[in-house]
């Protein structure tokens, strides 16, 4: 069983795998609700960061222990620890931030504080609606920035190219930083596609196409890497070579790859 979508740590696991894993207890999963703009999922308490968690995504909690939090991710089922003032009680959320990035204010005013910034993809609920923002129970946000979670994007590509300049970040899943996978997960998921978190777990979306003219929107993937096809010469990714966001030509970036170590590319999977 893998362990980055079991949620299970020896002392609680979920009331689903009772007699499946071995625990102390098996319990329900307590619905709650991320409440600070970008959180780190780690493997352990105080470990490696594996991915990252916005504002308004919900979580089911198993544990609350040290100051820490054994959680499951709604959005892919990754499992993991996060601080335990991350969380808050569950809301249901109405829109989410469909710019690359907004801010938080404090008034509905765009010269008053701002509270926080939110990245592309945070959840957020919107209780009443004014003249050029939206008013949410956190603060207020321009109308422009958001989009009603009801309404998905139609095109991967076009979320993926919102990140373009995004610095690079090992487990990074924000305009504040963001890596291959996060990029990929971040479009598709605003597309209403379902998607995993990490690049392997990835390489079974859709289906193959080797062999086949390569079109926009596949998926080209190398141990530990993926890429999406802007167009059939050109592919944007989160990259450590620049460590940005960028747009590269497909054959020399798989030729570049290669030569630095990570192998050819290992599959082609189209949507």
């Amino acid at each position: 069983m893998d362990r980055r979508l079991a949620p299970a740590n020896g002392r609680v696991a979920a009331l689903e795998l009772a007699g499946q894993v071995r625990a102390e207890r098996y319990v329900p999963g307590e619905d709650a609700r991320v409440v600070r703009p970008v959180v780190d999922l780690l493997a352990a308490p105080g470990g490696a960061r594996e991915r990252q968690l916005l504002m308004g995504e919900a979580v089911e909690r198993f544990e609350t222990r040290e100051g820490w939090a054994f959680i499951r991710a709604a959005r892919d089922g990754y499992c993991g620890y996060v601080e335990a003032g991350a969380l808050g009680e569950a809301r249901a959320a109405t829109h989410i931030v469909a710019t690359p990035a907004t801010h938080l204010y404090a008034e509905d005013d765009i010269k008053s504080p701002d509270r926080a910034h939110l990245s592309f993809g945070s959840r957020v609920t919107v209780l009443h609606e004014l003249k050029t923002t939206f008013e949410t129970p956190e603060g207020f946000i321009p109308k422009k920035h958001l989009r009603e979670i009801d309404r998905p994007f139609s095109d991967p590509v076009t979320v993926a190219q919102m990140f373009f300049g995004t610095p690079y970040l090992w487990g990074g899943n924000s305009r504040l930083g963001i890596d291959c996978s996060g990029l990929v997960q971040a479009a598709l998921l605003a597309c209403g596609v379902p998607c995993p978190g990490d690049s392997d777990l990835q390489e079974s979306l859709g289906r193959d196409v080797a062999g086949e003219d390569p079109q926009r929107g596949d998926l080209w993937f190398w141990k530990g890497h993926v890429a999406l096809l802007v167009d059939p010469e050109t592919i944007i990714h989160a990259n450590g070579h620049a460590m940005a966001v960028t747009y590269e030509d497909a054959t020399k970036a798989a030729l570049r790859i290669e030569a630095q170590g990570g192998g050819s590319v290992t599959h082609r999977r189209r949507l």
